[in-house]
């Protein structure tokens, strides 16, 4: 029986990319010695259990929360590995070069507190004292969205010139160019992905824009005379802005053969230009092998009519990368 078809995804880790499918997420990072360790686990997802979780809007909130846990054990995972072999280096021993839990945490719990009071409270305060200029609470909310809006692009724009996040970008753009390659039906070699782009419509960066533009919708119909209560309102709003933006994203990215959509996805693309780097082919090869790693546990996988069979996917995994 032909299985519905399923998009393929994934995102960059540090020297590495994870991809997931249906029920496999598969990590794959270069250590410094060159070798590509491969790391596979099954996808557990609530919404597997409580079938009312599918539905639309509230499947996209389970889905980021789900997505969150799964890239952040990735990006551990990816730690763990380059910190190994920066202890290798120096001769530490492989426990001591590990995160730690409360590291762990801090970690989770810094982030969380910057994305607050960078993309919340900063907008806030910074309407708090234009507002007695502005003529009501319309205008307030629009000039709190833009406020968001040019730290989300600061934001992004200051990152992407790091150049440890560079090469985190250029694995970014490598996992776009292999998932490219594999929606075209092409064979999944270094030599096809180079014809392939690095921006996608599905990708997290256009998300975030979505997400960006739409609580701009959102909260222009608040009213609210403390900053207390729009702060707790904005929180508390978030996750139905981001289930709207969930759904905006998949139908846009599925129907790029329509004019509209492909418009309504080309700011996102545009903004994926300091997001991605166009990766060298050590880089596509970490990305194929992640997506090959998830193909081999689900294979025979039929995307768009084609058949990815688990003899084809280990030729695929056995090919070497070209020099670059």
């Amino acid at each position: 029986m032909k299985q519905p078809e399923f998009s393929y995804g994934g995102q960059a880790v540090i020297e590495g990319v994870m991809m997931r499918g249906r029920e496999y997420v598969a990590v794959a990072v270069r250590k410094a010695n060159g070798e590509i360790v491969i790391k596979k686990d099954p996808v557990g997802s609530v919404a597997k259990k409580y079938p009312f979780l599918k539905w639309p809007f509230i499947r996209g909130v389970v889905a980021l929360c789900d997505s969150f846990g799964v890239g952040l054990k990735a990006l551990l995972f990816s730690a763990d590995q380059f910190m190994e072999g920066e202890g290798e280096a120096e001769g530490k021993a492989a426990g001591d070069s590990k995160l730690s839990a409360g590291e762990t945490a801090m970690m989770v719990a810094t982030a969380l507190a910057m994305t607050v009071v960078l993309f919340v409270v900063l907008p806030l305060l910074g309407r708090m004292l234009v507002n007695k200029f502005l003529p009501g609470a319309f205008w307030g909310n629009l000039f709190e969205s833009v406020l968001r809006f040019v730290v989300f692009i600061l934001y992004i724009v200051s990152v992407s010139m790091l150049k440890d996040i560079q090469r985190v970008f250029a694995y970014h753009g490598a996992e776009h160019k292999v998932i490219n390659t594999f929606e075209a039906k092409k064979d999944l070699t270094v030599e096809n992905t180079r014809q392939f782009t690095t921006f996608h419509p599905r990708c997290g960066t256009s998300f975030l824009l979505f997400v960006v533009v739409i609580s701009a919708i959102f909260f222009s119909f608040l009213h609210y005379d403390t900053i207390w209560a729009r702060l707790l309102s904005r929180i508390l709003l978030l996750p139905v802005v981001a289930g709207f933006s969930y759904e905006v994203i998949k139908f846009t990215g599925r129907h790029q053969d329509f004019f509209l959509w492909r418009w309504m996805s080309l700011p996102g693309m545009w903004l994926q230009k300091l997001t991605t780097r166009e990766p060298d082919d050590s880089q596509v090869e970490v990305a194929i092998n992640a997506l090959v790693a998830v193909l081999k546990e689900e294979a025979p996988v039929i995307v768009g009519g084609r058949v990815y069979a688990a003899e084809k996917v280990e030729a695929v995994q056995a090919e070497p990368a070209s020099a670059g």
